[in-house]
């Protein structure tokens, strides 16, 4: 996983006018086509998708065919359409893989918004100006199309079905991910965020649209889904067997990143709201409402564990000691899990001094609970069942008070979760990306220019681009 991506956070979504490139020539929209020995199916899509583009699409666009090293004629009819459309450009790669081609591209791109489409156009072309509209307008960060969604209207076979849907379940289950068909090869994503998501995108393969949407939804970026009539293509090349081992290997890894804080996704987070007045909004904590939701949820879970590690202490100890075992253990796991999923603390950094200070706070909500049931006991020699319930129960939930309270203020501060974003302390988010330098050539189309950044992988892979 690539973690040193140079930028802060993004700045604010501003919807993008019809001259929204900056210069005369450059589109607001690019739509890439990855190809692989596509000779046959590559100028009836091509056709189809400029003629409906020129027709219905009231911003400037370009289609660019991305050739992955093909063998057949593909490279030469994707030349003489760029050469016969001026809206339509050409580019050539020597390693097979559609996330690499989407990624070399989407990375040279000028236009400020990107998409992508498979050859065979197996959606309908209606969903287009849907699917981009929310990145135009600055509602959305990325647009996908949904063959799962209600309103949609699919045409294909059980199999292809059964594995869309087993697959879909498989990542909601275990990466946590809330939007419907991440296989569905009609996407779109703004070229701001692009350039941020990119380098911290590992595959090359089929996997690379879901690890690429599970990051953008892990770092709170809004994903439109839009639904799709779509028609499956008989004569698919897709090996079934081969890319879903591979996709679940990229669940794997992806989801062993995650747990274990690996990737700097608060980077790529949003401020709140476009209006410049949301942005001056002051004595407002920040995720306060989250916070609290998680630290309940922890909660929970911690209690469920506590008394999971009691009884299995209690097969070989006594009741004090069983206690005094399950709770520290329990403790940990619960300064842990607020580290982490609460507070946002992501990395090892500080993670001792972290789980010293959570023991500091649960001893002092030991001892305020410990506390209450002395003083009941100083002032009534023999309490009811129901009154220590009560001071109990009224002890404890200030002690969870308190304990929220120090976790927020002290164990997990603002300045920590700055610190592991690469921010300086209290410091204004950093200004948008950094400005491009010249491109590769290619056929058809303006010069792109180069996403620069220490963690994009591309530059080996243009030294073979024509």
């Amino acid at each position: 996983m690539r973690t040193d991506t140079p930028w802060g956070t993004l700045p604010a979504r501003e919807h993008l006018l019809a001259g929204a490139g900056g210069t005369a020539g450059v589109p607001v929209l690019d739509v890439v086509v990855p190809v692989y020995n596509e000779e046959k199916d590559l100028e009836p899509c091509v056709l189809r998708l400029h003629d409906h583009l020129a027709r219905t699409f009231p911003y400037a666009f370009r289609i660019t065919v991305a050739d992955n090293a093909s063998t057949d004629r593909t490279p030469q009819v994707a030349q003489r359409l760029a050469q016969t459309l001026p809206r339509v450009r050409s580019f050539r790669l020597e390693e097979k893989g559609r996330g690499r081609a989407l990624r070399t591209v989407w990375s040279h791109s000028d236009a400020p918004v990107l998409a992508y489409m498979d050859v065979d156009l197996s959606t309908d072309l209606n969903a287009l100006l849907p699917l981009v509209a929310p990145l135009i307008s600055g509602h959305s960060d990325l647009a996908i199309g949904s063959r799962l969604a209600r309103s949609s209207r699919v045409v294909r076979g059980t199999k292809r079905e059964f594995i869309s849907r087993a697959y879909n379940i498989i990542l909601r289950s275990s990466l946590a991910a809330r939007f419907s068909d991440a296989q569905c090869g009609f996407k779109a994503i703004r070229r701001d965020v692009a350039q941020r998501l990119l380098p911290m995108v590992e595959d090359t393969g089929w996997f690379f649209d879901t690890e690429l949407l599970v990051l953008a939804e892990r770092a709170g970026l809004r994903i439109h889904e839009v639904p799709v009539d779509w028609v499956d293509d008989p004569d698919s090349t897709v090996h079934i067997v081969r890319t879903a081992t591979d996709d679940l290997k990229g669940v794997w890894r992806v989801g062993r990143a995650l747990a274990v804080g690996a990737l700097p996704l608060d980077r790529l987070a949003r401020p709140f709201g476009d209006d410049p007045r949301d942005r001056g909004i002051g004595g407002v904590p920040g995720g306060l409402a989250r916070q609290l939701v998680g630290f309940c949820v922890v909660g929970a879970l911690s209690t469920l564990f506590y008394l999971a590690l009691y009884s299995l202490f209690r097969l070989g100890a006594g009741p004090q000691i069983a206690n005094g075992g399950a709770l520290l253990v329990s403790a940990v796991a619960n300064t842990s899990a607020n580290r982490r999923l609460t507070f946002g603390v992501r990395g090892r950094g500080g993670a001792v001094r972290h789980q010293a200070q959570g023991l500091v706070v649960f001893a002092i909500g030991l001892a305020l609970t410990s506390g209450s049931l002395a003083a009941l006991g100083t002032t009534s020699p023999e309490p009811s069942h129901g009154t220590e319930l009560a001071v109990l129960i009224a002890a404890n939930l200030a002690a969870t008070v308190l304990r929220f309270l120090l976790f927020r203020a002290w164990v997990f501060p603002d300045r920590d979760r700055d610190r592991d974003q690469g921010l300086p302390s209290g410091a204004p988010d950093a200004d948008g990306p950094a400005p491009v330098a010249s491109g590769p050539a290619v056929t058809g189309a303006p010069v792109p220019a180069p996403v620069p950044g220490p963690a994009d992988d591309t530059h080996h892979e243009l030294r073979n681009a024509r």
